[in-house]
């Protein structure tokens, strides 16, 4: 303190009143430039300085420490700025995120329906409330505050979400609705174009799907995902040369795909290729053990080549996983036929009849081994069964039945003695896979597969991958904090595998 003698009136100098914010500009480009060891030396000077008051040091080393993956440590120093600055949403919303990404979700709405009373108009919360609930499998307080965010402001990342949750509930028209809305809103992002393109590729509508897909890859040449997609409806359409070519492009970019494996294996057996169909198969099932698709295509290739018991390994592990398929009872009742345990076979048909209602190749496949058996009436039974779902699904099919098989069943007619005339003449549906079937090479034993090639599992894209952390804005006068993000879920599998069609007939 000086005085001057002018004006009779005391001077402060500037030592005497330390500025807590004088080296945040110093902080701010260590920050940005990602210098975070010199960020952290220069944070420690000022909190020393300023006795831990200022605010943007402790919210930058917060920032710091979540990136290391010190989430505990970041909530607290997030906290500090939240009672320094209670007035501040940004805080409340640093401190609800860290809540977030610990799992602690409902606290973390809590911590953000306050930030929303402090800024009603910020379209993050929202779409972060949005997140919250649907971690806690709220679905329709998700809905409405996804829809509240749109309101605010439109972005893709909330599209997504919103899509998410319909394709949770399993109404694939609702989260066509939205991805449609959001590739109107956004028509060069990759990611709503491949997963609006998956979405008709599971419905079967191949020109839109082929649409949205050709899109993403004329925007991105390398989206993995839609190339996945596309090899995966040029196999289900029996064009297996092609499609491996788009796989290659694949492999060059995420060898170590479950998916792309299991599609490769499955190309390969459909060009009969089995050694090299089982090679693929095994190593998608190496990287991704429980995915009942893969064990369920290796147990039809070991059908195929008459392996029954490594078939009833592979086909006894997908039951585990998937206990209420009932093709899957099937085909383990033909590999316990050939491994001669008729008894076992009658319980696994049995399961399979209850489990699926309108495959007729089920109720044929059981009436022939009751029939060898010497159970006539028990074949008779099934095989009347039969042909209810015979009249049930010829009508509304556009699948044409391998012509062995229809023979089968008509041999079996005349051996049960109710005539040749078989109503099997129509194409039939197969309700566990929408494909077109096509023989394979003939068997020597009591069964044979008869199935597809392949078939067109229900490939969708995960979430949006997580985006980086802005670096923050301002000059050197107005330095603003580097903003909070969007919550995104964690992603879930790239694309699912193409599952085989089975259809299998004993002599």
């Amino acid at each position: 303190m000086i005085w001057d003698t002018r004006n009779s009136t005391y001077t402060f100098t500037a030592q005497e009143f330390p500025i807590l914010e004088k080296q945040n500009w110093l902080i701010h480009l260590h920050y940005i430039r990602k210098d975070y060891e010199a960020c952290k030396a220069v944070i420690k000077e000022q909190l020393q300085e300023t006795q831990g008051l200022c605010e943007y040091a402790i919210y930058v080393q917060a920032l710091i420490f979540r990136l290391e993956g010190n989430i505990q440590e970041s909530l607290e120093l997030f906290q500090t700025c939240a009672v320094l600055s209670p007035q501040c949403a940004d805080n409340l919303k640093q401190v609800a995120r860290s809540l977030f990404l610990l799992g602690k979700h409902k606290a973390a709405i809590e911590v953000y329906n306050e930030a929303a009373k402090l800024n009603q108009t910020d379209w993050e919360i929202c779409h972060n409330l949005g997140v919250c609930y649907i971690y806690l499998k709220q679905f329709k307080k998700a809905q409405e505050q996804l829809h509240n965010a749109l309101h605010l402001n439109r972005h893709d990342l909330t599209y997504i979400m919103l899509g998410k949750i319909h394709l949770l509930e399993g109404d694939l028209d609702k989260a066509i609705e939205i991805y449609k809305k959001a590739v109107e809103f956004s028509p060069e992002n990759t990611e709503l174009l491949t997963t609006l393109g998956l979405l008709y590729l599971q419905l079967g509508i191949y020109q839109k799907a082929f649409e949205h897909l050709g899109n993403a890859l004329t925007y991105d040449p390398t989206n993995y995902k839609a190339i996945l997609a596309a090899g995966s409806m040029m196999q289900t359409h029996g064009d297996f040369d092609v499609a491996l070519t788009k796989y290659r492009v694949v492999a060059c970019a995420v060898p170590e795909s479950p998916p792309l494996w299991n599609n490769i294996g499955m190309c390969f057996f459909g060009k009969k290729k089995y050694v090299a169909a089982i090679s693929c198969l095994k190593r998608a099932n190496y990287l991704a053990p429980f995915d009942w698709k893969i064990l369920y295509n290796l147990g039809l290739v070991h059908l195929t080549m008459q392996q029954y018991a490594s078939a009833f390994h592979f086909l006894s592990a997908a039951i585990n996983f998937q206990p209420k398929m009932g093709e899957l009872y099937m085909l383990l009742a033909v590999a316990l036929t050939n491994l001669e345990d008729p008894e076992n076979a009658k319980r696994a048909y049995a399961e399979a009849i209850r489990l699926d209602k309108c495959n007729p190749l089920v109720n044929l496949n059981y009436a022939v081994l009751l029939y060898n058996q010497g159970e006539k009436q028990g074949a008779l039974a099934q095989y009347q069964e039969m042909e209810k779902k015979v009249h049930l699904l010829q009508d509304s099919s556009s699948l044409e039945f391998d012509a062995e098989m229809v023979d089968m069943a008509q041999k079996l007619g005349a051996a049960l003695q109710v005539g040749e005339a078989l109503v099997w003449t129509k194409p039939v549906k197969d309700t566990k896979s929408k494909h077109r079937t096509t023989s394979t090479s003939k068997a020597a034993s009591l069964q044979q597969p008869l199935g597809s090639n392949q078939a067109l599992g229900q490939a969708m894209s995960s979430a949006a991958a997580y985006g980086k952390l802005p670096s923050g804005a301002g000059g050197t006068s107005h330095l603003t904090k580097p903003p909070s993000l969007p919550l995104e879920p964690q992603p879930t599998v790239e694309a699912h595998p193409n599952e085989a069609s089975a259809q299998i007939r004993e002599k």
